[in-house]
Parts: structure tokens; sequence; C-alpha cells
């Protein structure tokens, strides 16, 4: 096997491979026997057939075609082996010369592992910082905690800010009603905000029957680009009015939710509150961590092939938040007015942003020789699967060989950030 390699832009290279007849002969060989496998030859068991009847058979260039995918899979890797070369994603690869007993020639172009030069971390330096827990944290917390249980008492008299309504609603723009505006039986609590400013503030002062036509204006930002910042005309008719009494906040209330004091519950709620500002602390450093050092990092080109590869992956998660609120993305992609190929150039500046950060954790792994060993692989795995242990299907993807690659990966990004913790924070 033979090869010329030329240096192509944007981080790619093209090897042009020839492979002897002697070279790729095996790979015949082997070809020719899973053809016997399939195709029926008489006197011969599947899979038995000697090369040349084989041969005689299907004619020797269906058995080129058979072997090609091996040859050029070996071919290319002794190739890339021999560059020392670390590349991305799949090769493209285009065929010059493909017959029996001649040299095979094919040209394979393919992406590189863009060079990655760290700055000194010794220069760059962080600070992480946790927000103090107040007693109006608690307070809001135990308001809260009131209104889950609060009763709802049915009232007859006008409706004040801290009441709950059920009513019938329609909502018209320019008198065409509104897509998905309308509802029967919708409950709005008054001392909440509503998604639309103003909605719930024009209700106070309803009383149960009644009828209120009133305009009110969708935000600029709303989703639903055709209404962002238009102003509609919402007839509500009130079904009901009910008045929301909290509990007193006393031992009993305490007890309700397993303490056995006043005291204990709001020591339980600061414990808290602090546990969650811990962890939007270390969320915050991690990203502020990786935009530092990234920011004087030195790239080579990113190819486009790992741009794209995040790309895939923002849609994808773009997809799986709209899909838990209810909403497809052909609906999202029609209120914003985008293609979904526009939607993905639209993510390039994140998505670009992501590669860089997945690099510098790679090559701060490399230089510093973090690892994830094998224990610690099925450590994490016997944790899965003891968490989807009802779920078939989650366990037969945990044996693929793919996924415990993206578990290594994720492993070892967790000891790099731990590790650029140690070094970085001040």
């Amino acid at each position: 096997m033979s090869y010329i390699r030329k240096d192509l832009p944007q981080s790619q290279v093209e090897l042009s491979i020839t492979v002897l007849p002697e070279e790729y002969k095996k790979f015949l060989a082997q070809a020719a026997e899973r053809i016997s496998a399939r195709v029926k030859i008489e006197g011969f068991r599947p899979g038995k057939a000697p090369y040349d009847i084989v041969k005689r058979q299907v004619g020797e260039m269906n058995i080129m075609q058979e072997a090609l995918e091996d040859i050029v899979q070996h071919s290319f890797y002794e190739a890339v082996m021999a560059e020392k070369l670390e590349t991305i994603g799949m090769p493209k690869i285009d065929l010059d010369k493909l017959a029996p007993n001649n040299e095979l020639t094919y040209k394979a172009t393919v992406s590189l592992m863009p060079t990655v030069e760290l700055p000194d971390l010794k220069k760059i330096s962080v600070k992480r910082e946790v927000k103090e827990v107040t007693d109006a944290q608690i307070d809001e917390v135990l308001e809260n905690l009131q209104k889950l249980q609060a009763k709802e008492v049915l009232k007859t008299g006008a409706a004040t800010e801290a009441d709950v309504l059920m009513i019938d609603m329609d909502m018209k723009l320019d008198n065409v009603p509104v897509e998905g505006a309308q509802a029967k039986n919708y409950r709005i609590y008054l001392s909440e905000d509503h998604y639309i400013p103003g909605f719930n503030t024009s209700l106070v002062g309803v009383k149960s029957g009644e009828t209120k036509i009133f305009p009110v204006t969708f935000p600029k930002t709303h989703y639903q680009k055709h209404l962002a910042g238009k102003t509609v005309e919402a007839t509500v008719t009130v079904k009901d009015v009910y008045e929301r009494q909290l509990a007193e906040l006393n031992a009993d209330f305490a007890k309700a939710l397993g303490q056995d004091s006043m005291e204990k519950l709001r020591d339980l709620l600061r414990t808290n509150i602090g546990k969650e500002a811990e962890q939007k602390a270390d969320q915050k450093v991690e990203i502020e961590i990786f935009d530092a050092i990234t920011a004087k990092t030195k790239f080579s080109v990113l190819p486009e092939v790992l741009i794209d590869a995040e790309r895939k992956k923002i849609y994808y998660e773009l997809t799986r938040d709209l899909d838990r609120s209810g909403t497809t993305i052909e609906t999202y992609l029609k209120d914003v007015k985008k293609t979904e190929e526009e939607l993905n150039k639209d993510f390039t500046e994140q998505a670009t942003k992501r590669a860089e950060a997945a690099l510098v954790s790679r090559q701060v792994a490399k230089e510093n020789n973090i690892t994830v060993n094998e224990q610690e692989i099925e450590a994490e795995i016997a944790i899965m699967e003891q968490t989807y242990r009802e779920n078939p299907e989650y366990l037969t993807n945990l044996k693929k060989p793919e996924v415990r690659r993206t578990l290594e990966t994720i492993l070892t990004n967790k000891k790099v950030v731990q590790w650029l913790k140690e070094q970085v924070l001040g």
C-alpha cells in the first residue's frame, strides 16, 4: 500500500491511496466467503464454496464490490497511522480505479483534530462566589409553601389580588380569533404574573357571572413572532371566584412538613437554599473558567465537521426542551419564521464556543494525563443500571461501545473540571 498526502484548507487532508492486488487478495477471499453464505451454490454448504466457484457464479467484480469497504478501511487506517494523524469523523471516499487484478486507487478526504495551544494556567485566576442566604429568601419560600397548602373557598364578592378565578377565555387580533388563545374552565391566580403582562391585574374586581372585555399586549419577546408586541382583545367570562385561605405559619404548619417547629423548618430551608446557591456558584465558575482559558488559547482552524456536530447537539437539546413544554419543532420554526437550515446557521457562534471548550478540556486531559479507567466506567454504568432498571431499552443501550466512549468522555471532563478548579480558583 502506498499513498500521497495533500494538506487542504479548513484542517483537512487528502490521502491518495493505492492498494496492490496482492495486498487486497485476502479481503477478496473473505468477501467470497460472505457471498457464498448468502447465495445458494449447488453442491456446497453455505459459506463453504471455493473462491473460483464463487467467482464463476457471481463474477469477480461483485466480489470486489463486496470487499471494497474492508479494503478501504484497512488501507486508510494504515495511512492515517503512518502519518500519525488525529482525524475527526468519517472520511469522504472518492474511487479512482476499481477493477479485478488491478491496483485499487482512491482518494480519502478527512478532517483533522485542530491543534490547541493552552495558555499558562498560572496566569489565569477565577473567583467562586456563593450568594449568602437571606431571611427574605426563606420568607419567600415559606410564602410559596403556604400557597401550596392554601384552601380555596368559593366566594360571592369581587375578586381581590389574592384570589383565584375559573374563567372562559377568548382572544382576538383584529377581530380574528388568536390560535390557541381560547380556553374553557381556565384557572388563573391573580397574585401571579401572567405570561401576558396585565392580564391578571385586569381581572381584579370582577365577580362570578361577569363578562369583561379588555385589551392586553403580548410581550415583544413572545416566542410567537406574529403576536410579539401586538395588542389583542380579550373576552373573559368569570365562572367562579375563589378566596385563597393561607395556613398560619405555626408549629402545626412545620409539623405538616416534617419538622418539629418553625425554627427547625427555617433552618432546613436555609440549608437547602444554601446548597442550591453552592450548585449555582459551581455552574457559574465552571463556565467562567472555560471562558477565561478559551479566550487565551490558540486554535488552528476548526473543521466544519466539529462545529456541525455541536450544532446538531444544540438542535437536539432545543427539540427536547420544546417537546417537554408540549411544543413541536415545526411549530417553533413556523413561529420564528425560519427554516431548519437558517436555525442551524444561527447556532454557529454557540456551537463554535462549545467546540473550543471541548477541545480545551481534551487538551488539558492530554497534557496532564487525566484519564478514566475501566473500573470507573463500570461503576458509573452500575449506577445507571440501577436507576433505569425498569427500562429494558435503556439497559440495552448501555452495552453499546459508543455509549461507553461517551461515558468515558463525560467522566474525563468531570475530572478535568475538578483539576482546573484546583489550578485557577483564586
